[in-house]
């Protein structure tokens, strides 16, 4: 079976060994969330993300939703970055331009903890916007007008778009796919 019948078949649900080699550039890439949920995190496992399995989730949430999650993961997994120690200080927390595709999660998990708090150089920032939904806490930023500054949300605006990518799959833009399928590993 091919790769590309075998990522358009919604039985299949482990990945073959050699996806990358045999990206088709010239057809629209069409993956499940799991599948892309799957693929995301082996490559952030690849680059050492201390919880690849979530930056995996996030990768795919963020697709599903329109983000342009893949792209995202691929600029963010190009880069150095290291991991990081969540340290609060009088001002909030000082993320020292982690991308959030490596520390999203614990910063989410800091927030959940600790409660809010005002977050300075963050780079690949989106990467939180999943796990604050998921969380069911609100993020003042303009990436998203449907939270407000502060407090809890009484709905999730991203529930429908979820259900239809888990239902239908994803269709991923083909140079961000071709990109993410470059990285090393």
């Amino acid at each position: 079976m091919s790769v590309l019948r075998q990522l358009d078949d919604p039985s299949a649900t482990a990945l073959p060994d050699c996806l990358d080699a045999q990206i088709a550039v010239n057809e629209a890439m069409h993956v499940t969330f799991e599948q892309l949920q799957s693929l995301a995190a082996g490559k952030a496992t690849q680059s050492g993300v201390s919880d690849p399995a979530e930056t995996g989730w996030g990768t795919a949430w963020l697709e599903a939703c329109g983000y342009g999650g893949v792209k995202l993961l691929t600029e963010a997994l190009s880069e150095p970055f290291s991991t990081l120690r969540l340290d609060r200080d009088a001002l909030g927390l000082d993320l020292h331009n982690v991308s959030c595709a490596a520390i999203g999660p614990a910063v989410a998990r800091d927030v959940v903890k600790n409660g809010r708090a005002f977050l300075r150089n963050v780079r690949h920032g989106l990467f939180l916007l999943p796990f604050a939904v998921r969380e069911n806490i609100s993020i003042g930023c303009p990436i998203d007008p449907a939270f407000a500054l502060g407090g809890e949300r009484s709905k999730n605006p991203y529930a429908e778009k979820l259900a239809l990518a888990h239902a239908n799959g994803l269709d991923i833009d083909d140079s961000a796919w071709v990109a993410f399928a470059a990285l090393a590993g």
